[in-house]
């Protein structure tokens, strides 16, 4: 008895492996691998004709601290993931609640609101050209009734960085409601007979109800937010490249521009392991903490 235990539980261990091992091996190749070969990549300075390429440990990391325009790029980021994240999510689902009522037009309201979801992000920032243009754009336009002077709303570093963010968020909206639209088609129709039968508000039902039960979403939609605050700088090539003077520059941007512009990719390495890094921390508080805190149907 005990040995047939034994077969079946290597047996069982089996089928585990041939389950896991797709997974495991596109994790590999694509996630792990390069994850690594980077980390040893920014371990090692950048090599030319006359200085070959020797390792210098962390030295990559503290030249990276030390750099000015790091922390500018910091910066906007903190300021671009700040303002992204929150507003994309509260229009998401603002539109999504009233997508979901019993309006006129229902399906022309939702293909309205996710229509800029399915424009490539280089082509919603050509779009947007149209209107910050200065002089020319719908916005100077429209200004220009009120007897309000033109604005160079990407070429002056007050305005450049929150020029992106509106276009980001104009862009994210309508992809986020999906998923809000979604989930609240599961709601059973019970909770809100039982809700109008106890004389709950309307405000009252979603604040007690509809909103706790889309935290598992809302947490979804969060890190996904998170993971496009870092990784979308598509809209930066054609609106701003960064500028002016760094004002609307990315951490993205500046990887790809230190790697690629300037040619030092350890330094790009050393900044790709700091996101890497603190995306991972972001994980591993939402998986640890806010998970054992959300209600799951």
């Amino acid at each position: 008895m005990s040995a047939h235990a034994n077969l079946e539980r290597r047996r069982q261990a089996i089928y585990g492996w041939l389950l896991l091992s797709p997974a495991l091996v596109l994790l590999s190749v694509f996630a792990f691998y390069p994850t690594m070969a980077t980390l040893w990549s920014s371990l090692f300075s950048r090599g030319t004709r006359r200085n070959p390429v020797e390792f210098v440990g962390t030295e990559n990391y503290t030249d990276l601290f030390a750099d000015p325009t790091f922390w500018i790029v910091v910066k906007n980021n903190l300021l671009y993931a700040g303002v992204t994240i929150p507003v994309s999510i509260g229009i998401a689902l603002a539109m999504a609640l009233w997508a979901n009522g019993k309006i006129s037009a229902r399906g022309f309201v939702r293909t309205a609101y996710f229509t800029p979801t399915v424009l490539p992000m280089i082509a919603a920032a050509n779009l947007w050209l149209f209107f910050y243009t200065p002089g020319l754009g719908v916005l100077d336009q429209i200004g220009s009734l009120f007897g309000l002077p033109s604005v160079n709303w990407l070429g002056q570093p007050e305005t450049a960085l929150w020029a992106i963010i509106i276009v980001t968020i104009w862009k994210e909206a309508g992809f986020f409601m999906i998923f809000y639209l979604a989930a609240l088609q599961t709601i059973p129709e019970d909770l809100k007979e039982a809700a109008d039968i106890e004389g709950a508000s309307r405000w009252t039902y979603t604040r007690r109800i509809v909103l706790p039960l889309l935290m598992p979403t809302t947490l979804f939609i969060a890190v996904n937010a998170l993971i496009n605050s870092v990784k979308l700088i598509d809209h930066l090539f054609i609106l701003t490249k960064g500028g002016p003077s760094d004002a609307s520059k990315l951490l993205l941007y500046y990887i790809w521009e230190m790697a690629f512009a300037f040619f030092d990719a350890p330094q790009a390495a050393a900044m790709t392991i700091m996101v890497i890094a603190v995306l991972a921390i972001v994980a591993a508080v939402k998986f640890s903490y806010l998970d054992k805190r959300t209600h799951y149907q």
